[in-house]
């Protein structure tokens, strides 16, 4: 009988701690923090967008949404090296964000890094879990580089199926000869 009623106290108790719990992430916390930030990124206003994060890396070092977009306005800025070294600071705070894969395998493909950039836009891939074209559209321009011609085309063809229509503009380019067609 006693057994019966501590485990039903602790049911309770487990449920009401459940439903009292905070369980944002940090990185859910941060896009909050910073949302006047992400707007301005948002709508393209980078130079100021770069002002605010600068300052947000400043008062919260630990925060890696703040160094994910600082890194995203270097990127828009064409500082390359600050955005490998912004999208690296990201992710070794948070290594699930996809987006700073993405773009440091942007930034790495732009300084004619094609190995690093492959490698970048293969993690983004996965952590986008089939979601974004841009990423498939992405690797296979690096594979392009690395002389890796069928994943590419296999890349390109997975794009244009997620509805990227950059993807099939490529497909109708050498060296890819097979007929494109989309649903």
């Amino acid at each position: 009988m006693e057994v019966a009623l501590l485990s039903l106290l602790f049911v309770l108790y487990l449920t009401i701690r459940y439903y009292l719990m905070d369980h944002d992430t940090p990185a859910d916390k941060d896009r909050k923090r910073f949302r006047k930030g992400i707007d301005l990124v948002k709508n393209r206003d980078i130079s100021e967008a770069h002002s605010y994060f600068d300052e947000a890396v400043r008062q919260y070092p630990k925060s890696a949404i703040a160094y994910a977009y600082r890194g995203k306005c270097q990127l828009a800025q064409e500082n390359y090296y600050s955005a490998i070294y912004d999208l690296t600071q990201a992710v070794n705070r948070d290594n699930t964000l996809a987006e700073c894969y993405l773009d440091r395998g942007i930034a790495f493909y732009q300084i004619e890094e094609f190995q690093n950039a492959f490698r970048e836009f293969d993690k983004a891939v996965w952590h986008f879990r089939d979601e974004k074209p841009d990423a498939y559209r992405w690797r296979a321009l690096a594979r392009i580089q690395v002389r890796q011609l069928p994943q590419a085309e296999n890349d390109l063809r997975r794009a244009v199926s997620l509805g990227d229509e950059n993807s099939f503009h490529l497909l109708l380019k050498p060296p890819f000869t097979r007929p494109v067609y989309q649903k």
